[in-house]
């Protein structure tokens, strides 16, 4: 798991029924390849966000597989139509098996 992993993300707090809002995400991740050897000549483990969801209450709004040539602290920013009052969830799969998830509310206007 990376220490310093650490996932942000920013929902409008209210939306009209069916209205589509922007939703910007972002993890701060080194990503290493596991090409790298630390000072004492040691390959340093993989460790690279693969997949990254989010979800609005339990349906699938974006599933993206991540290729290991992306930068460092992935961020996407992409739409969602709310149709209802509920909680978006974001999920971050590392490599190492770790997951990463955070949870915004979101309330009809």
């Amino acid at each position: 798991m990376a220490e310093d992993a650490k996932p942000r993300v920013k929902v409008p707090a209210t939306a009209a029924a069916g209205e589509v809002v922007t939703i910007k995400a972002l993890i701060s991740h080194k990503m290493e390849t596991g090409q790298r050897k630390d000072s004492e000549g040691q390959l340093i483990p993989r460790s690279i966000i693969h997949r990254f969801t989010c979800d609005l209450n339990g349906a699938n709004v974006i599933d993206v597989a991540i290729n290991p040539s992306v930068s460092t602290n992935p961020y996407f920013d992409f739409d969602a139509r709310v149709d209802a009052a509920g909680e978006f969830l974001f999920t971050w799969y590392d490599d190492d098996g770790s997951v990463y998830t955070e949870t915004k509310p979101i309330a009809l206007a």
